[in-house]
């Protein structure tokens, strides 16, 4: 059992990984211009998704064990409105979110994971609780793609497998194997 609660904890900060890195990835190559954009009266911009998830990680993860996931100190409703925020405040924002998650993700021990978190004021396993994180986290970076990706139009730069490149991609990963160690 022990092993498979280390191998789930190790994919789980993986995947917390390359959430980060697509969302990362998809950000560079948008101008600030596009960073605040708005597709529609009804639209989240990047901007606002990365503040509010941002905000979502410093909640959820301070003194994950120890306190309810909604902090006192956290005002979600102003995640969606740009107060000042520049693009830099923003972004050392999420990043300061995102160290938070891995300072309290990454020393959980094996025993941690049979322990119960609270999250607005509903109890979660540990693995509940990741869970949760997990799929907020992967939902707002599909919208940070997509944004990214639509306001880039030509220039986009796929994260993945190339549209109408998939043969491409099968013989690069063949020629890997074979080349590999």
């Amino acid at each position: 059992m022990r092993e498979i609660v280390e191998n789930y904890h190790a994919d789980a900060i993986g995947s917390f990984r390359n959430y980060k890195n697509m969302a990362g990835r998809a950000i560079e190559q948008i101008a600030d211009e596009d960073f605040f954009a708005l597709i529609d009266a009804e639209a989240n911009s990047i901007a606002l998704v990365v503040k509010h998830v941002a905000g979502n990680l410093l909640s959820r993860w301070t003194d994950f064990l120890t306190s309810d996931g909604e902090k006192n100190f956290r005002d979600r409703d102003s995640e969606f409105e740009l107060i000042g925020d520049s693009r830099e405040s923003l972004m050392q924002f999420w990043e300061s979110g995102w160290e938070t998650l891995f300072a309290n993700v990454a020393p959980l021990t094996a025993e941690d994971f049979s322990r119960n978190v609270t999250i607005r004021g509903q109890q979660h396993t540990v693995v509940e609780a990741i869970k949760r994180q997990m799929t907020h986290y992967a939902y707002h970076v599909g919208q940070i793609v997509l944004l990214a990706k639509h306001l880039r139009s030509a220039e986009w730069k796929t994260l993945s497998n190339a549209k109408n490149r998939s043969a491409e991609f099968k013989q690069f990963l063949a020629d890997t194997r074979r080349d590999g160690p």
